[in-house]
């Protein structure tokens, strides 16, 4: 049950923290602006509300922000 209008994301380690992720993913401009939308309960991880910028994501992983989704590969 693969979603097209999810975006795969490599990374090349076995784990990625959050706030990295959504600069990679281009779901943010920068790292404030990560922080604000995670402190304010926009971003979910695996289709819950994460509140931790440091949160490690692992492949399969999927992140949610303004009604986008990436899921996270190794590369």
């Amino acid at each position: 049950m693969s979603n097209p209008e999810i975006e795969e994301i490599p990374i090349r380690d076995d784990m990625i923290r959050l706030g990295q992720l959504l600069k990679l993913a281009n779901l943010v401009e920068d790292g404030v602006e990560a922080t604000e939308l995670i402190k304010n309960g926009l971003v979910k991880v695996n289709d819950e509300i994460e509140d931790r910028r440091g949160r490690q994501l692992h492949a399969g992983d999927t992140v949610t922000v303004n009604g986008q989704t990436v899921r996270i590969t190794t590369a």
